[in-house]
């Protein structure tokens, strides 16, 4: 059993800042700028934007390839990155330890391009060839909807009805 409270009920805190309680739309967008610039057309009639949300919708993901991955590609990375392990390694070894700091260094790096070599071929051989190229990936939306909290919908409409130079999105 809870205890009751007295005086003046407490108000509801939301759980998120990512989400509204009955949320409404205000319109879909093909960009992400578009609905950008209609919450702040809002802001600036001062219409509560806290209450609004702009939501990427219809995601996909993007993969654009960069170029074609060879055994040269993929030892020069591994070994750089094994470089890279190897003197971070190496810098902190020289700081807790006795003699040349130097040779503690170029012995922690050289050590770090041969694992990093050794390794990157190896995982590049399980592969089998199934993915010999390069790229980057990105989740994308391909519309955007500015919600807002049920009681502010019908303002909310009027104001962006009022928008110059814009034309009416999608419900």
């Amino acid at each position: 059993m809870s205890p009751r409270l007295s005086g003046p009920q407490q108000p509801r805190i939301p759980t998120s800042s990512l989400s509204l309680e009955f949320p409404m739309s205000l319109g879909v967008y093909d960009r992400y700028e578009q609905a950008q610039q209609a919450v702040d057309y809002l802001s600036d009639h001062e219409f509560p934007v806290q209450n609004c949300l702009i939501v990427g919708t219809d995601l996909k993901q993007v993969e654009r390839v960069t170029g074609r991955l060879t055994n040269g590609k993929v030892a020069a990375g591994g070994a750089l990155s094994g470089v890279w392990m190897g003197i971070f390694v190496g810098i902190i070894v020289s700081l807790f330890g006795q003699g040349n700091a130097w040779a503690v260094i170029a012995s922690t790096a050289v050590f770090g391009a041969v694992f990093g070599l050794v390794w990157a071929l190896a995982g590049y051989a399980a592969t089998r060839g199934r993915r010999d190229f390069t790229s980057v990936s990105q989740v994308v939306a391909t519309r955007y909807e500015v919600l807002v909290e049920h009681k502010f919908a019908a303002p909310g409409r009027e104001l962006l009805a009022k928008m110059p130079g814009r034309t009416p999105p999608g419900f």
